[in-house]
């Protein structure tokens, strides 16, 4: 363009002194020569205008075009600016792909730099630590999350073992926090809930627990009474007394072991039979049972709403009940009221014992369903549970889709409630005979 416009100039500043000294002519020849470097000059300088428009915000453009060269030239960056918009538009696609697959992680994941300011956390992370990603980036993660151990685990700068954070908030919730160094000066935090995982160690190391001691007392009145039988000479009525001790001793031991059989043995079956369960017999049978327990001491009471019977395996589920109303019976002193319901609905059924009985306080609730766990020790053994009825109960019912909920108040009584979905539930055979 420079050539172009040095031609211009020179022919221009010629075309007049050729044209009066020399030939006229000449003068216009070079005179028109000049017109057309000019209008190719101001074309070029056009084109170039544009170029230069284009290069401060560049944009995938179909109308950049030119003349001659610079139609070349503006094609060529057509495609490689089309090329560019495909690769930024791919990368972008990953990335979010990429965040996407983090926020549905069930680890949380928190990328801070190296002040330990958070740069990034995904949706777990921000459950598990209370953090909102839009207002707290850039906070140092001490400013959220507030137990001094983590202040104390970031200071020491030593992340070659994870970090065991307990934090209450709507409920205690233990986390294992593990730092792993990334990039430049970078930090990646692997949150982990390791509250279930905890819960179950614990029940393991309780439930070994309770089955030492539960045994090992009725084996120490055991040998006990044999040592001492065999020591001291009896008589006749005495000895038959320490045996009758001895086999209460052993038939307690039998009944634990009876139950931590079923209980193995529920959670290890198949999935149960789906056989009609006729509830209106099974009422009968559970208030007979439960008058038989109490022998007088209580009024059994039985309360029915809709028609309707159960599909399921009878068995577990007569065992199911049978515990509930036994530990009616047995937890409610003498002149208490013990309800058995049956309701069924079109959202499902639910089968449902309550008591006058002494209740439990709300603490113990969420644990009653643990095996061997026991409000009070000494009046569960009185009583003769096993410790090991509700754990019974609670895997019979979950093997039918059904849900245990328990509600109680100290001195006025508790409601056992197993709630069946409706899948669960099938016509009354009296209502299929009156259509027949």
């Amino acid at each position: 363009m420079r050539a172009t416009l040095g031609w211009f100039l020179l022919l221009a500043l010629l075309a007049a002194p050729l044209g009066y000294v020399a030939a006229p002519w000449l003068g216009g020849c070079l005179f028109a020569i000049a017109l057309v470097l000019g209008l190719q000059l101001v074309r070029h300088q056009r084109d170039f205008s544009r170029l230069e428009r284009w290069s401060r915000q560049p944009a995938l453009d179909s109308q950049l075009q030119g003349a001659g060269e610079w139609d070349v030239i503006f094609r060529r960056l057509y495609g490689h600016e089309k090329e560019l918009c495909g690769r930024i538009a791919r990368r972008e696609r990953d990335i979010a792909r990429m965040i996407a697959a983090v926020h549905v992680m069930n680890d949380g994941v928190v990328l801070l730099d190296g002040q330990f300011r958070i740069q990034f956390c995904n949706k777990t992370a921000e459950r598990q630590f209370g953090i909102d990603a839009a207002s707290d980036s850039g906070l140092t993660l001490t400013n959220i999350v507030r137990p001094p151990e983590l202040s104390d685990y970031l200071a020491r700068g030593d992340f070659s073992g994870p970090l065991t954070l307990r934090l209450e908030r709507n409920f205690e919730r233990l986390l294992s926090l593990s730092i792993i160094a990334y990039a430049e000066d970078s930090w990646l935090v692997h949150v982990k809930d390791v509250t279930q995982a905890d819960k179950l160690d614990r029940m393991r190391r309780d439930f070994v627990a309770n089955v030492s001691h539960e045994l090992r007392t009725p084996l120490t009145v055991l040998a006990g009474f044999l040592e001492t039988l065999q020591e001291i000479d009896f008589d006749a009525a005495e000895r038959l007394r320490y045996l009758a001790l001895m086999a209460e001793q052993a038939k307690r031991m039998q009944s634990i072991i009876q139950d931590l059989l079923t209980l193995s043995s529920i959670e290890s079956a198949p999935p149960p039979e789906s056989d009609r369960v006729n509830m209106a017999r099974l009422l009968d049978k559970l208030k007979r049972d439960a008058e038989a327990l109490s022998d007088g001491r209580h009024q059994i009471v039985v309360e029915r709403a809709g028609q309707g019977d159960l599909c399921g395996y009878e068995p577990e589920l007569v065992s199911a009940f049978a515990n509930l109303v036994g530990n009616a019976v047995r937890y409610t002193p003498a002149g208490g009221v013990v309800t058995l319901s049956w309701k069924v609905s079109p959202q499902g059924a639910e089968f449902a014992v309550r008591d006058t009985g002494i209740g439990i306080d709300a603490k113990h609730i969420p644990r009653l369903t643990e095996r061997f766990y026991r409000v009070d020790r000494g009046r569960s053994r009185d009583v003769g549970g096993t410790g090991l009825g509700l754990a019974i109960v609670k895997h019979s019912l979950n093997r039918h889709q059904a849900q245990l909920d328990i509600s109680s108040k100290l001195g006025q009584g508790s409601c056992f409630t197993a709630r069946f979905p409706a899948s669960r539930v099938a016509q009354a055979e009296d209502q299929e005979d009156a259509a027949g």
